[in-house]
């Protein structure tokens, strides 16, 4: 289900974006290559798949290939010059790779090309090794190492990156870790370029639709229902459908992009145009291609990708410690649970996470079995403001609900959604579909990270009842995250939680 099915049918029209004149040395500063993070992540594996295929080569070599010991003997006394010539080898293949966009935080469109140029990388770093020994006179350094080194690098990466391409392909066939694109322009290239992307999910993509370049209905070929707006509804656009790229396959006057591109830095989301266009703009970016179609980057937002990666890895380390350290706890609770009174043990609801994907959420149940036909009758005693629903002393709730609410131990089963990646530690907290349809634009902000257990809101003003005090401390959450301020949360939840001010 689609964030946009929550989205009322009307939104206010939100002012045109701000213009601003023409600075190239500014814009210059923003066509940018691929982002740093995800160079290093991916030489980091590199790396690792390299040492791994040297220590290969030198055990084949002892163990099929050493008659009498001999080589052995000689890497026992020359083992720093084994490791001399395997770092050339080593930062001679990075540099190839590089030079040949291996390392491209854009997944190449074709298998088969990346494969080859990873063979080619080794082939060459391999001729730059053998005329290192040369020049070096280095006659101690075995050739059956050396061709031995290069043949288990060369399969090895091989093996890697198909791997990992096999992995990216089934997250995208499920849509997972796609980026969400739109098009600039409603010409017959547009439409062209849309259905390409549209009907191959192993680009990674989701193609939401096109963007009007002016208010005029100019869709020359692309299909109307699939026209979001217009150019100068960006930010809201941007907002209300989780908007990573835009494509710009219709020719602007520089003077609209520059504005475009600084909204672009503002929102955080990436801009690239066909080749060809805005060669002044581009003209220090490499060409990448979006399936078969050549593109140039004109701003490319910052990667918080090596972030995102340890908060993740966070996530896993920290909800399997909790599932497996309070099992026991947990096993009390839902016996607890089931003599209390009747009905499931386990409370599941349709959540709303990030980009507005639909998930199931666990918590222990803790009302009654029919509770949500009994919130109807109970709504005006509401003692939230805004869309939230809150009563101190709710008649739905049951005996061992009211401990655990006092505690927050219902809502241990969603370690087990965090586990799944469906949820995060600390994040705001996932609302339900009725919440979000009456979002206004800004609460959409909310959406565009993993949802938590805890967050700002659990730990500063969990007793507010405010809404918009509520989402407030998710906004700023969203815009000032580090990974000292979710420590910093977690420890006052944890404070919340012994305190027992968790109802």
């Amino acid at each position: 289900m689609a964030t946009s099915e929550y989205i009322p049918k009307s939104q206010p029209a939100e002012k045109p974006p701000k213009q601003f004149g023409y600075q190239p040395a500014k814009i210059q500063r923003r066509v940018a290559g691929p982002g740093f993070v995800s160079k290093v992540l991916r030489m980091s594996g590199d790396v690792i798949i390299i040492i791994l295929a040297f220590a290969l080569a030198l055990e084949v070599k002892l163990h099929f290939f050493d008659d009498g010991g001999t080589f052995k003997a000689i890497h026992s006394s020359a083992s720093a010059l084994y490791l001399g010539f395997f770092a050339w080898f080593l930062c001679c293949l990075l540099l190839v790779s590089e030079h040949y966009d291996l390392y491209n935080p854009i997944l190449a469109p074709s298998g088969g090309r990346e494969l080859r140029l990873t063979v080619q990388a080794c082939l060459n770093a391999g001729l730059l090794l053998c005329g290192g020994l040369y020049m070096a006179r280095l006659e101690l350094a075995s050739r059956a190492v050396v061709l031995l080194l290069i043949g288990t690098t060369t399969v090895a990466l091989c093996i890697w990156r198909a791997s990992i391409r096999l992995a990216y392909y089934r997250h995208f066939e499920k849509g997972i870790d796609t980026r969400n694109v739109v098009i600039i322009g409603t010409n017959h290239l547009s439409q062209a370029l849309g259905e390409h992307i549209d009907g191959n999910y192993r680009l990674g993509y989701q193609f939401l639709g096109y963007i009007r370049t002016s208010d005029q209905a100019d869709n020359d070929g692309a299909v109307t229902s699939r026209i979001l707006g217009s150019i100068d509804r960006l930010r809201q656009l941007t907002r209300l459908h989780f908007i990573d790229e835009v494509v710009i396959a219709h020719t602007l006057p520089t003077e609209r992009v520059i504005p475009l591109l600084e909204e672009a830095r503002e929102l955080g989301i990436d801009i690239r145009a066909v080749s060809g266009l805005y060669g002044d703009l581009s003209q220090h970016a490499p060409i990448e291609y979006l399936g078969v179609y050549p593109v140039r980057s004109l701003h490319r937002s910052q990667s918080r990708t090596l972030s995102l990666f340890f908060k993740r890895v966070f996530d896993i380390l920290f909800s399997l410690a909790i599932m497996i350290a309070v099992c026991p706890l947990m096993l009390l609770i839902a016996l607890a649970i089931r003599f209390d009174s009747n009905g499931p043990i386990f409370y599941v609801s349709e959540r709303i996470g990030k980009r507005g994907r639909v998930f199931p959420c666990f918590k222990f149940r803790t009302m009654v079995k029919d509770a949500e036909k009994k919130k109807r009758e109970l709504a005006a005693l509401n003692e939230r403001d805004g869309i939230l629903f809150k009563l101190s002393n709710d008649p739905r709730v049951t005996r061992v609900g009211r401990i655990l609410r006092k505690y927050s131990l219902d809502e241990l089963p969603q370690f087990f959604n965090v586990f799944r990646g469906e949820m995060s530690v600390v994040g705001p907290r996932p609302p339900i579909a009725s919440e979000v349809e009456k979002y206004e634009l800004e609460h959409f902000r909310r959406l565009e990270v993993l949802p938590g257990l805890t967050g700002l809101w659990q730990v500063h003003a969990r007793q507010d009842s405010s809404f918009a005090r509520y989402i407030e401390l998710d906004t700023a959450y969203v815009e000032n995250w580090s990974f000292w301020l979710d420590v910093k949360i977690l420890v006052r939840t944890a404070h919340v939680v012994v305190s027992g001010t968790g109802a």
